[in-house]
């Protein structure tokens, strides 16, 4: 064999173990992506029919998909994210007080929390108001809204990365995400949340 032969076997050889670690890879990558979120598909396929009445503008998830680790602070204003509540099933709400649907809807959404809020459960408000940081909490006061943590990112970077991922364009947005922190349904806009319609969609994600 000549060198130019030698030199062409072990080109191909190489190249047939580069391609087949990435295959490898893809692989393992490939099942670890869609394992996290194989929970969620199936659950999703039960929220489908409950997407109804009230809740008929909820999109369920044909593919749920982790989601960004939003960044925002908590009640205490120290910063935390969407992954320090896996574990738990949240709906995800953005919410301002220049958003009139938005305000529409902070009632119910405070009546779906003392309904169903629990240790598997809970209404995460995210407010955005990045002016005046005390006019949300005044006005969530004088409407006696009481049972939402309060949530905020003043730079409303949380509505970007949505909008980055989801292709929103408008307010409020609400997502139901699983306890893995995968996607299980999207609303644009506002809803009835303490109906009985969204009480059976939240009980279904619930397992309820």
């Amino acid at each position: 064999m000549t060198s130019r032969s030698k030199m062409a076997v072990a080109c191909g050889a190489l190249a047939l173990l580069v391609l087949g670690s990435a295959a490898a890879f893809y692989s393992v990558r490939g099942v670890a992506g869609n394992s996290t979120c194989s929970a969620a598909s199936a659950k999703a396929e039960t929220l489908r029919p409950l997407a109804k009445g009230d809740v008929a503008g909820v999109e369920v998830a044909k593919q749920p998909a982790l989601l960004p680790d939003l960044a925002f602070n908590g009640p205490d204003g120290k910063p935390t994210t969407l992954s320090a509540f896996r574990g738990k099933t949240v709906l995800v709400n953005l919410w301002a007080t220049w958003c009139l649907p938005c305000l529409t809807e902070m009632p119910a959404l405070d009546a779906l929390q003392g309904a169903l809020g629990s240790s598997d459960f809970e209404v995460l408000a995210i407010n955005i108001d990045t002016r005046h940081p005390d006019k949300p909490k005044k006005w969530l006061a004088d409407k006696a809204i009481t049972r939402l943590g309060y949530y905020a990112d003043p730079q409303a970077k949380v509505f970007q990365d949505i909008r980055a991922v989801k292709k929103v364009e408008g307010m409020p947005i609400s997502l139901l995400i699983d306890p893995a922190g995968c996607e299980l349904a999207l609303l644009q806009g506002p809803a009835e949340w303490a109906g009985a319609d969204a009480k059976a969609l939240i009980g279904a994600a619930l397992g309820r």
